[in-house]
């Protein structure tokens, strides 16, 4: 297991939110931290410990008055050490480029290929096209409807009508070369990891996965290493020290190789 590391930002600040109460009018979100430091330290940071793959997330719309913001934090961390970072947020097949060009490694699409609330293999099959399926991570973040869960769009906002299995994962797979995972409804509030989801993720493993959602210790992530098997990475936010949680870094890579 590995540890991935994450830099979100919000109308312009690296911050750590409820997944679930983010809301694109007004650019609302329940805050548990909002750093004093731009995103370029926190790439210099995971830099300096040697942590590659993490994720760069644009929490804003492309509407929104604060996405330039945004935009502009994120391409500052992604060429402060190019190919080490991957990027999400309102990525398309039109504007992908821009951000390998800036020093992704990957971008991370969600909205784009799950529009109007299903399956876009239009959408899917164009941006592998352009930018190569070796950069594309599919985000099938979820949340719990009727006893499964359905991957969510438009920053954990709207339902589609996929549900988060293996087939789902097999059908995706070729078009990608890893999958990113929030369970949405604990993202965030560090209340223990969604246990269901983590064995679903473990069913499959036959790319790499990264879980993220309401990791609060190193209990939880030895727990996510045999829930999932083993097949898993993992991403903690809020619960970390340097976002006013309590766990070190050094403590969450510790417990991933435990």
């Amino acid at each position: 297991m590995k540890f991935r590391p994450c830099i979100d930002i919000h109308n312009g600040k690296v911050k750590q939110i409820v997944g679930s109460s983010l809301k694109d009018a007004g650019d609302q979100a329940e805050e548990n931290f909002v750093s004093g430091q731009d995103a370029k330290f926190f790439a210099d940071l995971y830099h300096q410990m040697g942590l590659r793959g993490g994720h760069v997330i644009l929490l804003n719309p492309q509407d929104s008055t604060y996405y330039e913001q945004t935009k502009t934090q994120a391409f500052a961390a992604l060429s402060a050490h190019p190919g080490e970072l991957q990027v999400g947020g309102g990525i398309t097949a039109e504007n992908a480029e821009a951000f390998l060009a800036a020093g992704a490694s990957h971008v991370i699409v969600t909205s784009y290929v799950f529009s109007d609330g299903h399956v876009n293999e239009s959408h899917l099959k164009q941006l592998a096209q352009v930018v190569g399926r070796e950069h594309v991570v599919l985000d099938l973040s979820c949340r719990k409807k009727d006893q499964a869960y359905y991957i969510v769009t438009d920053r954990w906002q709207k339902l589609t009508d996929t549900r988060l299995c293996p087939q789902t994962m097999e059908e995706l797979a070729e078009y990608c070369d890893e999958f990113l995972v929030h369970a949405a409804d604990v993202e965030g509030r560090q209340n223990g990891i969604e246990q269901d989801v983590t064995r679903i993720l473990g069913c499959w493993g036959k790319k790499p996965v990264t879980y993220a959602g309401g990791v609060r210790s190193a209990e939880d992530i030895r727990m996510l290493k045999a829930l999932g098997g083993g097949k898993l990475d993992v991403t903690v936010g809020s619960a970390l020290e340097i976002f006013g949680g309590t766990l070190t870094i050094e403590e969450v890579m510790k417990a991933c190789v435990e």
